[in-house]
């Protein structure tokens, strides 16, 4: 999702991408939910953090729970806000879809009102 609403947002001005330690492939709820909001992420796949490798990139946002965050040493800026992951929680399919919801907004406003001031 984060991917998906940075190009949205600023994929004019930079070239966003994004990558885990345990790539799982795209959750159809984000597809979906992203979907809502005129962002089409159908298409996007999961990248090991391993294919980066050697790569320099002159920001690493990092976006996971302290928990399971992994560490990128090719970075010239290091940025971290910590999302709840959505797809840990196991209730049932309607609230799944809220609180996917709830993060897919918290992850746009932190882009748009914090992100953006740490990156320019």
């Amino acid at each position: 999702m984060a991917e998906g609403l940075f190009k949205h947002i600023y994929g004019d001005k930079y070239d966003v991408h994004s990558s885990g330690i345990n790539p799982k492939g795209v959750n159809p709820l984000s597809i979906e939910i992203m979907a809502e909001i005129g962002i089409d992420i159908s298409n996007y796949s999961s990248t090991n953090l391993k294919e980066y490798h050697g790569q320099e990139f002159d920001y690493v946002i990092t976006l996971c729970n302290d928990e399971n965050c992994p560490v990128f040493l090719n970075g010239k800026k290091y940025i971290h806000h910590g999302f709840k992951d959505p797809g840990t929680y196991s209730k049932n399919n309607m609230e799944k879809i809220d609180i996917f919801r709830l993060i897919r907004d918290e992850i746009r406003d932190w882009i748009k009102n914090s992100l953006i001031n740490d990156i320019n």
